[in-house]
């Protein structure tokens, strides 16, 4: 997962400050490195690992002059990446283009090979860069030399893209031509939205992976791009928009479940209100199981407090805030090591031991995946005073990896690979353990658009919508990121 922003201002504005503050409000989504490319006679660019506020300043802003703008943060997929994996991309030949990407392309190393054989040298391991080949490719096809691209020129592009790479991603790009494009796979696994705002100066135009970061900087969300749709605007700043997939729309589940920002509203759906629908779907099977009740119901933040709140108003049973969160240590799930994680949960949770001490605790957590968080945090409350610790988990167990851009974890990883729910149970050391049952997570994530028949829910059942992901792909998958955790580790 990454979180990207495209902007198109009005003729001489300069976009580059409201991408990075787009950036900020989707700071959750990548840790690893940013990037800003600005547009004006030439591409200006600025990109560098660490978060936002470190690879920007006040002396290298003033140099992303345009009106035209892409930025990025990016989560490591595979390992914690380098100065050439950091998007956005961008050439100069045989067209001017700069892109940015969120997702996963899973036929990768196929299109790096079959690109080089034509004599394109890919230069990073970052697999935005064949999708920017592949794009200006298909650019290439339609346009002779010295010659303007238009909107039909990109949607043959877009055709092109989505005929030859597979996975799931969504797109953002602006051209030299002066023109902004932005596109979806033919899944819609991966979430993308468009904006716009109107001031003295003229129209801005914006596209982002989260709705969040357009109420930030004050852009009304107009649409979200469907599956295998493409927007184009261009010079005449007209919007055009053309379906050039027949794909089954299949959102992924997990970012309602952790990824998104609880204030975004993705595909029509509140993330806010989904979370507090699985915490009321929990509470409802929670009491027929006949679970024994807690004391207290106490939320692992951030992502699962609403679900906590609702489940504790469900059962008539207290909530408190028993866990307090270190706000300057990243999100554990993606620190791309083993190590980096273990330390990350002890720097970023601490107890509030009144709340434990001689109860029976609900801990309320979003997901188990290799199950070291989960532990760490039960006995951080055995040692704050709790007699017994429950868990109740708003999603179902993990236990298929995803090759669609979320290193959750391997196979041979997951603590529910192979267990049964007492053996998972024993394993995290609660006395008692609940997973929201899968049927129930999908029925109250599409509560909120009743129109997405279905999600995206490979990473629970090992059923991948593309069909196009073998045994052979997620070994290689799972090869790259073990290789690049044991270089973390050097």
């Amino acid at each position: 997962m990454c979180g990207f922003i495209g902007i198109y201002g009005p003729e001489g504005s300069d976009v580059a400050l409201e991408i990075y503050e787009g950036l900020l409000a989707v700071q959750h989504r990548g840790q690893d490195a940013a990037g800003i490319t600005t547009f004006t006679d030439s591409f200006h660019v600025k990109k560098g690992l660490g978060l936002v506020r470190d690879v920007f300043n006040e002396r290298n802003m003033p140099r992303l002059r345009g009106p035209l703008g892409v930025g990025h943060v990016r989560y490591p997929t595979v390992g914690a990446g380098s100065d050439e994996d950091v998007q956005p991309f961008h050439m100069v030949f045989p067209f001017g283009v700069a892109m940015a990407h969120n997702g996963n392309v899973t036929n990768f190393l196929e299109l790096k090979s079959r690109l080089g054989l034509s004599g394109v040298r890919i230069g990073s391991n970052c697999d935005l860069e064949v999708i920017l080949y592949v794009f200006a490719r298909g650019l290439e096809e339609r346009i002779k030399p010295g010659g303007h691209v238009t909107s039909e020129d990109v949607f043959f592009a877009v055709k092109k893209v989505y005929a030859e790479v597979k996975g799931a991603y969504s797109v953002v790009c602006i051209l030299a031509d002066g023109a902004m494009v932005a596109f979806r796979d033919p899944f819609g696994i991966k979430p993308i939205c468009f904006g716009e705002k109107r001031t003295e100066a003229g129209t801005w135009y914006a596209c982002a992976s989260e709705s969040v970061v357009l109420d930030v900087i004050g852009y009304q969300k107009t649409l979200d791009i469907g599956a295998g749709e493409a927007v184009y605007i261009g010079p005449d700043r007209k919007i055009l928009t053309r379906k050039l997939a027949d794909k089954p729309h299949r959102p992924c589940i997990f970012e309602l479940v952790y990824f998104a920002r609880h204030d975004s509203m993705l595909d029509d759906i509140s993330v806010y209100k989904t979370r507090r629908r699985f915490g009321e779907a929990l509470a409802e099977q929670w009491r027929e199981t006949k679970a024994p009740l807690p004391d207290v119901i106490i939320p692992i933040p951030d992502s699962s407090r609403e679900a906590a709140m609702a489940m504790a108003e469900a059962l008539s049973l207290p909530y408190r805030e028993g866990l307090v969160k270190n706000r300057y240590i990243g999100r554990t799930f993606i620190m791309p090591s083993q190590s980096a994680r273990t330390t990350g949960v002890r720097r970023k949770m601490n107890t509030i031991p009144l709340e434990f001490d001689g109860k029976d605790v609900l801990l309320v957590d979003d997901s188990i995946v290799r199950g070291t968080t989960s532990r760490r945090i039960v006995q951080m409350a055995r040692d704050a005073g709790a007699k017994r610790v429950y868990m109740a988990i708003t999603s179902p167990p993990l236990v298929s990896p995803c090759p669609y851009g979320i290193d959750m974890a391997t196979k041979t990883e997951f603590v529910a690979n192979g267990r049964t729910l007492g053996e998972i149970t024993r394993a995290v050391g609660a006395d008692y353990l609940c997973y929201l049952d899968r049927e129930r997570m999908n029925t109250a994530a599409r509560v909120g658009n009743p129109r997405v028949e279905r999600f995206c829910n490979a990473c629970f059942t090992g059923e991948y919508p593309t069909g196009d992901v073998t045994k052979d792909m997620l070994e290689s998958i799972a090869g790259e990121r073990c290789d690049s955790r044991d270089k973390a580790h050097v």
